[in-house]
C-alpha cells in the first residue's frame, strides 16, 4: 500500500464483509499534499495501467462499480482518464460480462471541488455521496465494511492500484524484494524545491536519497 499511512492493500481488500453486496471501489486521485504530482504523472500518461489495477482491485473484491475521485484541478488528466475509460469500454474490458466472466463493472469520474480534506478516504466518500466532505468517525465506520453509502467500499490510491499490475507480472516474492524487509517494492518519489534534479523517481524503499 502506498497510502499515507503505509497499510497494506492486500489486508484492506480482506476485510470487506463475505456476505454484503452491493460493493465499490473508490480510487483517491485528490493529490492535493504540497510539492506531490506522482499520481497526476499516472493518470496522464498511463491512465490504463491505472484503470487496469482498479479493475483487478475490484474484480479481486467482486465490486461492480468504480469511482476515480480527481482532484477539481486536474483539468487535464480528467480528459485523459475519461478518454481511456472509453476505450477500454469499446475493447469490453468495461461493462456487462467483463471477457465473458459474467462479472461487470462500470467506472465513473469524478471530480472534487479543490477540498484539500476530501484527500482523507471517509472525507471523500462523504463528498461522492453529495455531501460536505468531512471525515467520519472510525471506528466504527470503515470503510471496507460500511463505506460509499453504507455498502462495503474499497478506498486505495492511483499509486497503489497502478502497482497492482506490476506485482502480478513480476511475482509478489520479488516484487518484495526490491525494498526492505517490512517494506517491499518500489515507490514514486517527488522531489522539488531547492534540488539539482527535481521531478518523480522510481525507487525501491529504503534507498538512500543522497
Amino acid at each position: 500500500g502506498h497510502g499515507g499511512a503505509g497499510f497494506n492493500a492486500g489486508k484492506k481488500w480482506s476485510f470487506v464483509p463475505k456476505d454484503k453486496f452491493p460493493r465499490y471501489v473508490c480510487v483517491n486521485a485528490d493529490e492535493s499534499e504540497p510539492g506531490t504530482c506522482k499520481d497526476r504523472l499516472i493518470l496522464e500518461y498511463d491512465p490504463h495501467l491505472l484503470l487496469e489495477g482498479a479493475l483487478i482491485c475490484a474484480y479481486a473484491v467482486q465490486a461492480e462499480r468504480i469511482y476515480i475521485y480527481i482532484r477539481g484541478e486536474y483539468y487535464y488528466p480528467w480528459n485523459v482518464m475519461q478518454k481511456a475509460i472509453t476505450q477500454a469500454e469499446q475493447k469490453g474490458l468495461i461493462g456487462k460480462n467483463i471477457l465473458n466472466t459474467g462479472w461487470s463493472c462500470s467506472v465513473h469520474l469524478h471530480n472534487g471541488a479543490g477540498q484539500y480534506i476530501c484527500g482523507e478516504e471517509t472525507a471523500l466518500l462523504e463528498s461522492l455521496e453529495g455531501k460536505k466532505g468531512w471525515p467520519r468517525l472510525k471506528p466504527p465506520f470503515y470503510p471496507a465494511a460500511v463505506g460509499l453509502w453504507g455498502a462495503p467500499t474499497i478506498v486505495n490510491n492511483v499509486e497503489t492500484l497502478a502497482f497492482v499490475p506490476r506485482v502480478l507480472e513480476m511475482g509478489a516474492e520479488r516484487f518484495a524484494a526490491l525494498g526492505t524487509p517490512k517494506n517491499g517494492g518500489t515507490c514514486l518519489f517527488s522531489l522539488s524545491g531547492n534540488v539539482k534534479r527535481p521531478g518523480v523517481y522510481e525507487l525501491p524503499m529504503g534507498a538512500p536519497l543522497d
